[in-house]
């Protein structure tokens, strides 16, 4: 190799690193708990890591196609929590299937609502969102009663012991959903369309996309992953509470962040995402394993964070002077 085309290699695995960074940090993530703990590589450790992961993970593949719009969706953790509720609480009245599939449409019209009010109204969706999370919460104690809701079909909560080796049911269904809506994004109008109104709306209006209905339809998608995520939770404990899913919203954000999806939208893909869901489930793993409190693991997560965005930040800076 010529002294000229060293250079060149140190940017070209520079770019690697940059654009790769979450499976780099993942896997240095991996080794330092792996060395901390000697219970972190257990099946049975791994195994619940990732179920601990997938309802986040199910929640963050509905977010990352709103935030590759430019848009992004707080009430997420609500609309679990609803959608967790109705398929226990109606289960008596209309039976468990119906009750589920109630469940479902509740969190898909949630999602619908909250597309309609952004799209139609110009409204921003933070301010949207945060509303419909507020809002949202309220009506999941009202229906509750402010108590825990129990499932008296024990053959319901069965469901969530469907394993496939160390991947349960719900690992299973996230990252099948994450396989199905990357390729939606790769191979499919609606999913090129979504970068492009990501990437530039007003670009996007003049090439004929039509705006509005890609974002009604996205945060439609997000309201229905989070009824999935609520079903699932429904089915692996048994039981739903008014505050299930309390600040899942912002774990999600910082999952799918963290993956490189930029918030400013038109940048990401759901194979990053994975990434970032996989890194966060074990960073928040391996802390517990070595019984950190609970605030230091508020405060590493923050930093996270940071770092995620501060990554993204120098991605765009550098390939603004290319």
């Amino acid at each position: 190799m010529s002294v000229a085309e060293t250079p060149r290699r140190a940017v070209a695995a520079g770019d690697w690193i940059m654009r790769n960074h979450i499976w780099v940090f993942l896997a240095l993530t991996v080794a330092v708990f792996s060395f901390a703990s000697p219970y972190f590589l257990t099946v049975n450790n791994l195994g619940n890591l990732l179920t601990q992961g997938a309802f986040i993970g199910i929640l963050a593949v509905g977010m990352t196609l709103v935030i590759l719009n430019g848009e992004i969706d707080l009430s997420v953790g609500a609309t679990l929590a609803l959608s967790c509720a109705l398929a226990i609480g109606l289960q008596t009245s209309i039976g468990t299937w119906p009750a589920v599939i109630a469940a479902l449409l509740a969190g898909a019209g949630l999602g619908l609502l909250n597309g309609l009010v952004v799209a139609l109204s110009g409204m921003h969706s933070f301010v949207v969102t945060l509303g419909a999370l507020i809002g949202i919460r309220g009506l999941v104690f009202v229906y509750t009663g402010e108590n825990a809701l129990m499932v008296e079909d024990f053959a319901y909560t069965e469901i969530a012991e469907v394993y496939l080796g160390p991947l349960s049911l719900t690992a299973l269904v996230f990252f099948g959903l994450a396989a199905a809506f990357q390729w939606l994004l790769t191979n499919t109008r609606h999913g090129r369309e979504t970068y492009a109104v990501g990437d530039n709306v007003a670009a996007a209006h003049d090439a004929g996309i039509n705006v509005k209905r890609h974002k009604i339809v996205n945060f439609t998608i997000c309201g229905t992953m989070a009824a999935v995520a609520g079903i699932l939770l429904s089915m692996r404990l048994g039981t739903a509470e008014p505050n299930a899913g309390r600040i899942w919203e912002l774990w999600t954000i910082i999952a799918v962040v963290l993956g490189g999806t930029r918030l400013s939208g038109g940048y990401g893909s759901l194979w990053m995402t994975v990434g970032g869901v996989l890194t966060l489930a074990v960073l928040r793993n391996g802390l517990r394993l070595l019984n950190t409190p609970n605030y230091v693991e508020l405060m590493v997560m923050g930093g996270v964070l940071l770092l995620a965005l501060a990554l993204d930040r120098a991605l765009l800076t550098r390939e603004g002077a290319r």
